[in-house]
């Protein structure tokens, strides 16, 4: 201990003369993607959209003070500098927001559709999901339709081919926002993708006879793109059969709905899900494979590698292959993150650069940062640009060490020892590149997806050589010979190799080593990036400077750990209440949705829930259709009131609610009472709401068409629920609904992605008050 904190003074007291050093070598261009990049985060963390125009005058102001004192040294050249990035990043994250305009939908709706089909996939269930550019809605008229929607058609049908347009009645919702406070929003995702709802069809879509409406160029363009795309997966479904074949199709087009359930599980808890996605592996193996291929075999020509630059053109095919590569991926974020990251080393070699490099990596971010500020808050930018930071920080560490030492100790100059020594540096590369990647990506693989997986590395050496020596050379080789029909052995070997890689994963995933953490603290992950940026980015030993920031993120972590558990969870459509106390996780829902419920096991370590107890037939609630002839103005499946007998017998139900443990009577409410002995009610039926004010402390009723009790009882209805999403409620030990805290996910934000959360369809405004009773218990927005 001493030790350390000896070397952390003689780092501070030497600090000058190491940034020199650092400034010598250039390694302050690395910190420009981090600095723009902290702009737009926070720009897309703050609670309300910042107006634009005074981020634009201060920006153009430490602008004008950046170029006047940009000869000057030290902080008086660095700090305008530095903010005028800061207010750039938040522009360019406005801008972005600005360009998309998705209008995303408001409320859950049942209406008859039509649109142009933009994109297609199907599932491993033979099921197809459609993008659909929606052109009208009937049955009702959705007043503020979104742009595109993602729907899924169940039923068997002759799947519509992109640019015709489909019909149907279907069912849609917003996307899904965070199961919890401070979880992954799925609604600001889907708005940056352009994506204003999801939902299913009702039955088997119909395609329309009418001719779509004519397209732009570009459009075209891209929809000839992905009818190709979908072209090359079902190709290589068909010579590649099952997983593997999928899992063939998924790493050429990035078309991964096709891979069982089981499979994607295995990969998860292996630690190779990487695999599956196009991302920099990919890709650099690709065009890895691809530039050495060239420059090999142009080697052979002597006299035309003596008069040509074989490493160039090389390069300039390496660069060619990655941008078909691109084109035919789907244009993901993935895809797209690691095309642009390629295309930089690649082009650094036309201009006799280090192609591996910080600087490389540190230009590639600013580029994606620049084109797509919201990346930058995806688990998926952040995993891949802080591993191949990680690999490139440690090869020039390893790089410069080994440039001290003899090439070739006394022991290992001898021929035999050659194969030998060339076996261990293999296995000893893929071992500690697989342990770099691991441990790089661990900070955010904690906080997004709240877990380890500690036999990752195990995995990653066993299935790594079979990607790199046969699965991606005999693909690439297969695409290449595709268009002559000579892909088919290539294609099957590249299948076997998928079929060891599927087989290693499911061994691995058998052990167990999925480890939760659980969420973290607000403010883990900025603390961790900081100190891992630090330690990665820096060349002198001003790097250590990153372990006190990491100790602090691993302090912040056992601190968030260390708080109780809040009393009562709500999703955010009211349908699910958990009771995390006692033996067990008591839910109204005798089978909880595994998509909400599932987040809630992993962030908050909880176990499986506890069923209510359901009542028998004989109390069940009455037929809520009103029986006799049709009346005018009133259908025939119109729910009629309840009666005296019944509501009493409901709130007497309600006041019997056993601790620990839900009852309900289905279709009607669930309650249950917690240790404090406060009473809690789950209102399915909306009829039901007013007993349940008068017999229980706290209401959820999402159908409720008023949002206070006479009685005091706290109440929260479904347009409460949409304002606040999902909600933490903190009783305190007491009964005295003044004493209870709340956080919510969602309340107090409004920003372009939630701004549907406040829509309100009858009167065509947006208001985003709570119930008056509501807001004084409301502390924490957790976000």
């Amino acid at each position: 201990m001493r030790r350390g904190l000896g070397r952390l003074r003689r780092v501070w007291r030497d600090s000058p003369a190491m940034l020199a050093e650092e400034a010598a070598h250039g390694h302050a261009f690395l910190f420009l993607p981090v600095v723009v990049g902290a702009g737009a985060a926070c720009w897309f963390a703050l609670p309300q959209s910042p107006p634009f125009w005074p981020f634009f005058l201060a920006f153009c102001t430490f602008a004008a003070l950046a170029a006047v004192t940009r000869h000057r040294a030290g902080g008086v050249r660095i700090l305008p500098l530095g903010m005028a990035l800061f207010l750039g990043g938040m522009m360019l994250a406005e801008l972005e927001a600005w360009r998309r305009g998705t209008v995303v939908l408001d409320s859950p709706v049942t209406t008859e559709l039509a649109g142009v089909v933009e994109r297609r996939e199907v599932d491993a269930d033979g099921r197809w999901r459609y993008v659909v550019r929606v052109e009208r809605t009937t049955g009702p008229e959705v007043r503020r339709p979104p742009e595109r929607v993602s729907l899924l058609a169940r039923a068997r049908h002759a799947p519509v081919e992109t640019g015709e347009t489909i019909s149907g009645r279907v069912r849609i919702s917003p996307p899904s926002g965070p199961a919890l406070p401070g979880l992954n929003d799925f609604a600001f995702s889907s708005y940056f993708d352009g994506i204003g709802a999801i939902g299913f069809f009702y039955g088997t879509p119909k395609q329309e006879s009418d001719p779509a409406a004519p397209h732009a160029w570009h459009a075209e363009l891209e929809r000839r793109l992905f009818d190709l795309r979908s072209a090359i997966a079902s190709h290589i479904r068909e010579r590649v059969p099952g997983d593997a074949g999928a899992f063939a199709a998924a790493i050429v087009t990035d078309k991964r709905r096709a891979i069982s359930e089981e499979t994607i599980e295995a990969l998860r808890l292996s630690g190779l899900a990487h695999i599956v996605a196009i991302s920099g592996l990919n890709m650099a193996l690709a065009a890895g494979i691809f530039f050495v291929g060239v420059r090999t075999a142009l080697s052979f020509f002597t006299g035309f590698a003596q008069a040509y630059p074989v490493k160039k053109i090389a390069a300039l095919g390496a660069l060619l292959m990655a941008t078909a590569y691109y084109l035919i991926s789907g244009f993901g974020v993935s895809a797209e993150r690691a095309y642009i990251m390629m295309a930089v080393m690649l082009v650094a070699v036309f201009f006799d650069r280090p192609s591996i490099s910080l600087r490389n990596v540190a230009l590639s971010a600013l580029i994606i940062i620049a084109i797509s500020p919201s990346e930058i808050l995806g688990p998926s930018f952040q995993m891949s640009f802080a591993a191949t930071a990680a690999l490139v920080a440690g090869y020039a560490l390893w790089k410069h060490r080994a440039e001290k030492r003899d090439p070739e100790p006394l022991p290992f100059r001898y021929p035999v020892v050659t194969p030998v020594l060339a076996s261990w540096n293999f296995v000893a590369g893929i071992f500690v590149t697989s342990l770099i990647g691991g441990i790089s990506t661990a900070i955010f693989s904690v906080e997004h997806f709240h877990r380890l997986t500690t036999y990752g590395l195990a995995a990653n050496l066993a299935a790594m050589p079979v990607i790199s020596f046969v699965v991606m050379p005999a693909g690439l080789i297969g695409m290449l010979l595709m268009p002559f029909g000579l892909d088919a052995p290539f294609l099957k070997l590249m299948g076997l190799g998928l079929e060891a890689v599927i087989a290693i994963a499911r061994h691995v995933a058998a052990w167990g080593g999925d480890v939760g953490i659980g969420r973290q603290h607000a403010w883990f992950l900025t603390v961790a990036t900081a100190g891992f940026l630090l330690l990665t980015l820096l060349r002198t030993r001003l790097r250590l400077l990153g372990i006190p920031f990491l100790a602090a993120a691993l302090l912040l972590s056992w601190q968030e750990r260390s708080k109780p558990l809040a009393d009562l969870l709500v999703s955010e459509d009211g349908t699910m209440v958990a009771l995390p106390g006692g033996e067990g996780v008591a839910t109204n829902r005798s089978r909880p949705p595994d998509f909400v419920y599932g987040q809630w096991k992993r962030a908050l370590l909880i176990g499986d829930p506890v069923k209510p107890e359901m009542s028998p037939p004989r109390d069940r609630p009455p037929d809520t259709k009103s029986p006799g002839p049709k009346s005018a103005g009133a259908g025939a499946n119109e729910r009629r009131d309840l009666t005296a007998e019944e509501t009493e017998a409901a709130r007497a139900g309600i006041r019997q609610a056993p601790a620990g443990r839900f009852i309900c009577t289905p279709r009607a409410w669930c309650a249950a009472r917690t240790a404090e002995g406060v009473i809690v009610a789950a209102v399915e039926d909306g009829r039901y709401a007013g007993a349940a004010c008068d017999a229980a402390n706290f209401v959820i009723a999402p159908r409720a068409r008023f949002d206070r009790c006479r009685s005091g009882a706290l109440m929260i209805n479904g347009d409460t629920l949409r304002k606040t999403g999902a909600i933490e409620i903190f009783l305190n030990g007491a009964t005295d609904i003044r004493q209870w805290r709340i956080h919510t996910a969602m309340a107090g934000q409004d920003r372009p992605w939630t701004r549907h959360r406040n829509y309100d369809w009858r009167n065509r405004t947006f208001n985003p008050m709570l119930p008056e009773a509501l807001r004084p218990l409301i502390s924490d927005s957790g976000g």
